[in-house]
């Protein structure tokens, strides 16, 4: 005789339901986010999407269709993100800074490396005889705006030696008989804020761009001029090539860091004359570098500032990994070096990273007194209208720098463009020929915006993503530095 299946009576429900609810009041509101996101049946395509994009910590998501046909009207590829769930697809943000991003931070620093790398030994469409060319590594620097606290490492030397009886004339000592390491927090900081020239520190920042320009320009007045080729003409004998990249030291001052390159008048394709050798070069930047100026719009307030750069100047030929020694500047290092620095921000010297709306904001921003200075000045700077045009309340934030953290020459090398392209067909599967494909392919995209970021658990997830992606590229590099080693 079959058992008789017992039921639940409402009293037992109603308590079962009383006890379940009793322990949901008990988990955060990440725990219970958790549990809507492991439930929901689109759990597992969600996650293959952050894999696909790295883990990124703020992930744009868009909504639309792709569709490829044939000359005839046959449909060769059809995506919609109708069946994706939430009907949307995740992309990366693509933030280059790492305080940001760190995942897609280490992909611009990746694709930086490969734009600079190729412009010093070819490939990604540059010759390899590009390697030839006269190349230097030159550093500029802002002047000094005041005198600042010094690392002094691991040496002996103080940080600025002076008599302690010498003094400003707001009655602070001129010198500091300590020794700072790296990471303290005094390093950078003014030895007296009254002194400190913070109106000239936000308009050199404001003006950086342009004295750059001009710089370029001045290089190739000085390259024609040393060679005996009238300027109108220097360009039918040999081109100027550059990538430069800004960083913002510990004083919350910019310097450039530049490669900077000789090539024939086709570009990076054609041999520069024999004329034009490094050491020319390098008494063009530097001679350049000492001429070269811009004026600031005149104000009341604070007059007009000639900007110039600072007395500091490096400039060292970059030569072949395969012909150097460890104190020479190398192909690789060079392009690391670049790389390491265009994925990080004002962030790195203290300042902040986001916009700044209004002057509430400043006061309340986490950020040392020195860069909190830096940042007043430039919203006050911003009232006058005779500076409207720097737009110095806008960029506030970067304390007054409105460049971009990396630029180049036309014909340097390869484009970032190119660089993604490349990684995306790739990712396909196929080649850079079949995603030209035929002339007579015609591919139809409808796409929008629908939102970005994630909820509480979807963060959490996605940080644990980045982190597992993180440990496996340090296993395959410990992997392939035991091969090499083996070898």
């Amino acid at each position: 005789m079959p058992a008789v299946r017992e039921y639940p009576s409402t009293h037992e429900a109603r308590r079962a339901a009383l006890a379940i609810a009793a322990y949901e009041r008990t988990l955060s509101l990440t725990e219970r986010d958790l549990i809507r996101m492991i439930t929901d049946p689109g759990f597992a395509r969600w996650r293959e999407q952050i894999e696909g994009v790295g883990g990124c910590s703020h992930p744009i998501y868009l909504a639309g269709h792709t569709t490829t046909r044939n000359n005839a009207g046959e449909v060769l590829h059809h995506y919609d993100t109708r069946g994706e769930p939430g009907e949307r697809l995740a992309v990366r943000c693509r933030n280059r800074r790492a305080t940001v991003c760190e995942p897609c931070s280490r992909l611009h620093s990746g694709d930086t490396f490969h734009l600079v790398r190729s412009g010093l030994l070819g490939g990604k469409g540059v010759q390899e005889r590009v390697q030839l060319h006269p190349r230097l590594f030159v550093t500029l620097t802002a002047p000094s705006f005041g005198a600042v606290h010094r690392a002094t490492g691991d040496t002996d030397q103080v940080c600025r030696p002076r008599r302690a009886s010498e003094q400003c004339e707001h009655g602070r000592p001129r010198g500091c008989s300590h020794r700072h390491p790296d990471s303290d927090t005094a390093v950078g900081q003014p030895l007296c804020p009254d002194c400190y020239d913070y109106p000239g520190h936000v308009l050199w920042h404001a003006s950086a761009g342009r004295l750059w320009n001009r710089y370029c320009h001045t290089v190739r007045r000085h390259l024609a001029t040393a060679a005996g080729v009238p300027q109108t003409r220097l360009k039918d004998h040999l081109t100027l090539a550059f990538a430069k990249v800004a960083e913002y030291q510990k004083r919350g001052a910019v310097h450039f860091h530049a490669v900077v390159r000789l090539d024939g008048p086709d570009g990076p394709d054609s041999p520069p004359p024999s004329w034009a050798t490094a050491e020319l070069l390098d008494a063009a930047v530097r001679s350049a570098a000492d001429a070269v100026e811009v004026r600031t719009p005149y104000a009341d307030a604070v007059g007009e500032r000639v900007v110039r750069f600072g007395t500091q100047l490096d400039a060292h030929p970059i030569r072949s990994t395969a012909f150097a020694d460890e104190s020479v500047v190398t192909d690789d290092a060079v392009a690391a070096y670049v790389a390491k620095y265009v994925s990080k921000s004002v962030g790195d010297a203290g300042g902040i990273d986001h916009r700044i709306r209004h002057y509430s904001a400043i006061t309340c921003a986490p950020v040392n007194a020195h860069v909190r200075a830096l940042m007043a000045t430039c919203w006050r700077l911003g009232f006058l209208p005779e500076l409207e045009e720097l737009r110095l309340q806008a960029w506030a934030h970067t304390l007054g720098y409105r460049g971009h953290i990396i630029t180049k020459s036309r014909h340097y090398s390869t484009t970032y463009g190119a660089l993604r392209l490349a990684r995306a067909v790739h990712n396909r599967g196929g080649t850079l020929a079949d995603w030209d494909g035929d002339p007579g392919v015609i591919t139809e995209s409808a796409w929008h915006y629908v939102g970005s970021g994630y909820t509480l658990a979807e963060a959490e997830c996605a940080a644990g993503i980045a982190t597992e992606q993180a440990l496996y590229r340090e296993l395959i590099d410990e992997i392939r530095a035991v091969g090499e080693w083996r070898q």
